[in-house]
């Protein structure tokens, strides 16, 4: 039997390569842009456990994405012990038709499925998603 999870694994992990790439980025630093920019203004700290890394590791990824002009560090108003990041919204390119051709794409294969089907289909990813978090946060304590 063929193994999909892996196949899907390794799509996803390339289609982001590839993306990253495009901005002169790998893909744990495009992640961390698009959390930053989705999120707002977001502590430092909170990147790690959303990358999956430890703090060292974010420190780096973040001064390659200032260095790149994409993020800025602000100090928190509220508390001035934290750094904030801030994406620089003017200089991060727009991902949409890549983003829009996905979606199309996608779009045109799921419509085939009925209510029953993508029930299911969702229960999958929202489970996989779910078991891909847990394992990344045992493997990134066991570090």
């Amino acid at each position: 039997m063929r193994d999909y999870g892996w196949e899907l694994s390794t799509a996803v992990v390339l289609f982001h390569e590839a993306i990253a790439r495009r901005l002169g980025l790998n893909a744990a630093e495009h992640k961390a842009l698009g959390l930053i920019a989705r999120s707002g203004p977001i502590p430092t700290g909170a990147l790690a456990p959303e990358l999956g890394v430890g703090i060292t590791a974010v420190t780096g990824i973040v001064d390659r994405l200032e260095r790149a002009g994409y993020v800025r560090r602000e100090p928190d108003p509220t508390d001035r012990r934290r750094v904030l990041l801030v994406a620089n919204q003017a200089a991060v390119p727009d991902l949409g038709g890549i983003f829009a051709d996905l979606g199309r794409e996608m779009y045109a294969f799921m419509s085939r499925y009925d209510e029953r089907e993508m029930a299911a289909i969702v229960d999958y990813i929202e489970n996989t998603i779910r078991v891909l978090k847990a394992q990344t946060t045992r493997l990134t304590e066991q570090s």
